[in-house]
């Protein structure tokens, strides 16, 4: 592979514009190798100059490294000075804009950098003190008299990722056509060494940061407080936040998993910093055992999402699928909740979550809503499009959003201080978690799970993939007739729907995927829950077969 002189020229005109020394002298060390002719050094160098990132499902995120298809300085400069031009033509210019960061490489030289550019266009900007968790952010901006708010943290992203997330001044995130607006106001950023800075920005005061303790802390439905808790930050920054939340509620007998309470960039316990990858919560589970634990808690390293593990009744630990902390917790909040404060309420999960939520919903004579995927769209479910009366949200990759006035987008913490007010509650009454469970199920129907993916090699080939499956839809899936729904213009997917089954397909909105997601649903009946268990079991792995053929056989 030979360097074109164009991708020459344009690492040239990078270098020259970027304000950081260190990553200077990272590009052109990359681009010296390439114009040497060293084959892996042009493939790296087309990679790094193929950007720039764009907004995505949660903002920017990408690799630490120079380019413009990198999380650096002179991207997050650029970034900001785009990001001040369009707050300043909606009419926000010299508005409060609050800046947090996590602990990842690069988080706190990025987050200054963000704000010496905000202070620079006349912002006032403060930054909070220290790493803290996403939520804290998202609340703040929330409920102070802010016009955005921007948060360093690539979440649960591999150890060389970070990111930069943009919250609106109500503490929503970002979506069309404001994603596409600020794209646009940042490629109008002639040079990233010609955008002015300045050092005149402050700090969050801590008496803001309490403000959110003491309304997670408030969240507690009942008065049961007997309950041990073991927990795990994943080598990030939700430690101290959420056993100070948790004790500030009542639960003080909690235990954190000591190899990964402490905020580490490299995530050196975990191949994966995601509590939903196999083995991520394996210590969390150990110490579990180890401690004669009620309830283990695992937050994703910038703490906005949250996983429950649990005890079987055989003694053996295990972690619950998002699907069944969603409907546990969903279940809790509308069942303790108080009608007169919350006359409408709204609840809401994704198009590719389980569909239990939406029978628990109907008991409860509660308005149900299916957004796309991420919480930019569930905060603005509803007919209105804005979440009017919105009580509980969750989505099945593990974020739950229990408290929407609070924080508008998911939350760790506050959905571990819930889980554990409902954990404590059945432990006082002689049950747990597992057995609310087996009601539900009784109940609403054995609602059961999976995925299939097809990962690919060039982005191009999910399209071809998508346009053939649209051309030639399967009739039937695991001998159950299906009709084909198009979800497009909504969104790029299919959905295959039957008597108690469904699939959505659909490209992955962070890895070079196609995803599908698949449910079947078994109604309880004679002989029990057992039985019912068991056959939405075989059906499962019958679908998952099923739609394995039909993507192999698409591609």
């Amino acid at each position: 592979m030979t360097l074109r002189p164009d991708l020459r020229d344009a690492a040239f005109r990078w270098i020259a514009d970027d304000p950081d020394h260190g990553t200077r002298a990272e590009l052109q060390r990359v681009l010296a190798e390439a114009m040497a002719g060293k084959p892996t050094a042009v493939t790296e160098l087309t990679d790094r100059m193929s950007g720039p990132l764009t907004f995505g499902t949660a903002g920017l995120r990408g690799p630490v490294r120079a380019g413009p298809n990198g999380m650096n300085v002179a991207v997050v400069v650029r970034t900001t000075a785009g990001l001040a031009d369009w707050l300043r033509a909606r009419g926000h210019a010299g508005g409060l804009v609050l800046v947090g960061r996590d602990a990842r490489h690069g988080s706190e030289r990025f987050a200054s950098a963000a704000a010496g550019v905000l202070a620079a266009a006349g912002f006032q900007v403060r930054m909070l003190p220290r790493p803290l968790p996403t939520p804290v952010l998202a609340h703040l901006t929330r409920h102070q008299p802010a016009v955005a708010g921007i948060q360093i943290t690539a979440s649960h992203n591999p150890p060389g990722d970070n990111g930069y997330k943009l919250y609106l001044g109500d503490g929503t995130q970002i979506v069309p056509p404001a994603d596409r607006e600020i794209e646009a106001a940042i490629s109008a950023v002639a040079s990233a060494m010609a955008v002015p800075t300045s050092a005149d920005w402050g700090l969050v005061e801590e008496p803001l940061i309490e403000s959110y303790l003491d309304r997670v802390a408030g969240l507690p439905r009942g008065a049961a407080r007997e309950l041990r808790v073991v927990l795990t930050a994943m080598h990030g920054v939700g430690a101290d936040t959420a056993v100070t939340a948790l004790r500030r509620a009542g639960f003080t007998d909690v235990r954190l998993v000591a190899e990964q309470a402490e905020p580490d960039p490299d995530f050196p316990t975990v191949s994966f910093p995601n509590p939903e990858e196999p083995g991520a919560a394996d210590l969390l589970l150990e110490l579990a055992a180890g401690t004669e634990a009620d309830l283990a808690i695992a937050l994703d390293p910038d703490a906005d999402r949250c996983a429950l593990g649990v005890r079987e009744r055989d003694g053996s630990w295990r972690m619950l699928r998002g699907d069944e902390t969603g409907v546990l917790l969903g279940e809790h909040v509308l069942s303790t909740l108080d009608r007169t404060a919350h006359p409408d309420p709204l609840v809401a999960t994704t198009i590719v979550s389980a569909s239990q939520l939406e029978s628990v919903a109907r008991k409860h004579n509660v308005r149900y809503d299916e957004t796309l995927t991420g919480f930019k769209w569930l905060v603005r479910s509803g007919v209105d499009g804005a979440g009017t009366g919105l009580v509980y949200a969750y989505e099945e990759a593990l974020g739950h959003c229990v408290d929407p006035d609070g924080v508008r987008d998911k939350d760790g913490i506050s959905a571990a201080v819930l889980a554990c007010d409902l954990a404590a509650g059945l432990k006082a009454a002689g049950r747990s978690l597992l057995d609310a469970l087996d009601e539900l199920a009784a109940e609403h129907g054995v609602h059961l799970t999976d995925q299939v993916s097809v990962r690919v090699t060039e982005l191009s080939q999910i399209g071809a993939l998508m346009a053939r499956l649209r051309a030639r839809p399967p009739a039937e899936l695991a001998g159950v007739a299906i009709e084909v729904e198009d979800l497009l213009p909504r969104t790029d997917g299919l959905r295959l729907t039957g008597p108690g089954v469904r699939v959505v397909v659909r490209p992955s909105g962070t890895e070079p995927k196609l995803k599908s997601y698949l449910q079947v649903i078994e109604p309880v009946a004679e002989p029990g829950l057992t039985a019912a268990r068991r056959r939405a079991g075989e059906r499962l792995a019958d679908l998952r077969s099923a739609v394995t053929e039909l993507l192999a056989n698409t591609t």
